[in-house]
């Protein structure tokens, strides 16, 4: 008797394909990098091992028109996405952050709660930025089950890639190893 998947998790993977909105964007997160004082005091003071607008700004949409195109191309991927997971709703972009790692600095182990969709946006990624891990949602119930070898899925980071995942999947940043800043967009469909 044949076996069958179950449940299977789905991430949607693209190409951004748009250099010069790209180019906007890392200017944009750069700039916000280096004037945005609350979002680097709230970096400094949770070790996050560069910057991210997480706490400090939630209005980059309106406050800069590279995000506002990008709010605009993440919402068709997102709709797109919700699609393929046969979902009968039209996500709606609820937040949306920036972030400059430094080589060497991570993001642990989380996930999205209040959220339906989450998902990264690449910007610039030298080689050797960390990749984003995901772990299987399994994890915490195969009890006394063998280890598997696909315990983890490992992404590596390139610009202009885009990854969408349903919020409840937990995934981390791994450490880079390279020299440069990897530059990235997060953001939550509700």
């Amino acid at each position: 008797m044949p076996t069958r998947s179950l449940f299977v998790t789905q991430l949607y993977e693209a190409d951004l394909g748009d250099q010069p909105l790209l180019d906007e964007l890392a200017h944009s997160i750069e700039a916000l990098a280096r004037d945005d004082e609350a979002g680097r005091s709230w970096s400094r003071a949770h070790r996050y091992a560069g910057y991210t607008s997480y706490a400090s700004l939630n209005d980059l949409p309106k406050r800069d028109p590279a995000f506002s195109d990008l709010a605009k191309v993440l919402q068709r991927h997102a709709v797109a996405f919700a699609r393929e997971l046969g979902w009968d709703v039209k996500p709606k972009l609820d937040s949306l952050w920036a972030n400059l790692l430094k080589s060497g600095g991570h993001h642990s182990g989380h996930i999205h709660p209040q959220s339906m969709i989450s998902g990264t946006l690449y910007v610039e990624a030298p080689k050797g930025s960390g990749a984003t891990r995901f772990e299987d949602p399994r994890l915490p119930l195969m009890m006394a089950a063998p280890s598997r070898g696909d315990t983890f899925v490992t992404v590596e980071p390139r610009p202009g890639l885009l990854l969408l995942w349903e919020s409840w999947l937990r995934h981390e940043v791994l450490p880079g190893t390279g020299k440069g800043e990897r530059l990235s967009i997060s953001f939550n469909f509700a």
